[in-house]
């Protein structure tokens, strides 16, 4: 096959897995694969195409032993064993919030739902104290 034709077998493995299905990394590492022996052939590593099967399924194997099953659970995992402890921290509340009322309030960049559980109004600009999480809500007093 040509080199172009692997990068294409490559792009279009990728796409399906990034894109379509879930296929657990299997369909990344085998786009992977085509597009190394794409490029093998394009900078002038000569194999029949034979050869360039056997070289992009030994890639391929290499590929599922050593990394498929370290990089798989490494990004399943999700947050394990990491703990964010919002309370005491302080946010800058974006608009005025009365007791019991919701609102906007900026926390290391990005934008979060508030609610004032405190007993005094936080006024628009001013800092909050975070005194619990609930879900995707700050819960906050005024400072």
């Amino acid at each position: 096959m040509t080199w172009w034709a692997w990068m294409i077998l490559g792009a279009v493995l990728l796409g399906a897995e990034l894109f379509a299905v879930d296929a657990q990394f299997y369909l990344v590492f085998l786009g992977v694969s085509a597009a190394i022996v794409g490029l093998a052939t394009l900078f002038g590593v000569t194999l029949p195409e034979w050869g360039q099967w056997l070289a992009f399924a030994i890639v391929s194997l290499t590929f599922f032993v050593t990394f498929r099953a370290a990089l798989y659970n490494k990004l399943r995992q999700g947050g394990q064993g990491y703990e964010q402890k919002y309370a005491g921290e302080v946010v800058r509340v974006a608009e005025e919030i009365v007791p019991g009322a919701r609102g906007r309030a900026e926390y290391r960049g990005s934008d979060w739902n508030v609610e004032n559980v405190g007993e005094s109004a936080i006024t628009a600009g001013g800092d909050a104290r975070v005194v619990e999480v609930d879900g995707l809500t700050l819960k906050v007093e005024a400072e």
